[in-house]
């Protein structure tokens, strides 16, 4: 069955930086086009970046609203979606799951989250 498994959230200071992951099993990982989605404490689902599946580069996508801050990268070899964020700041405190994503863009399947907290 299809899983994906987050991983890497952890607490950080403003204007650090931390990298998530999200370990893919259960279906052919480098076929799918993949996403980073979050959502704040008592806001809705904020849809960050997403990446496709490029068969030598793959053609990444962000939110405007980023600011170049995030990159989405990707592992075939290891079924592996990455976030690299950087300069974090409070307001990117969230629960970020990651999804696989039909060709329509429509995420099918989603992750259980991992945490990042940004406060001083």
């Amino acid at each position: 069955q299809v899983q994906l498994v987050e991983s890497g959230g952890d607490s950080v200071q403003p204007g650090g930086s931390l990298r998530i992951s999200c370990a893919a099993s259960g279906f052919t990982f480098s076929s799918y086009s993949m996403s980073w989605v979050r959502q704040a404490p008592g806001k809705g689902l904020e849809w960050i970046s997403s990446i496709n599946t490029g068969a030598s580069i793959a053609n990444t996508y962000y939110s405007h609203s980023l600011k170049g801050r995030f990159t989405i990268s990707r592992d075939n070899a290891k079924n592996t979606l990455y976030l690299q964020m950087n300069s974090l700041k409070p307001e990117d405190t969230a629960l970020y799951y990651c999804t696989r994503d039909l060709p329509s863009m429509v995420a099918d399947y989603w992750g259980q989250g991992t945490q990042v907290t940004v406060s001083s």
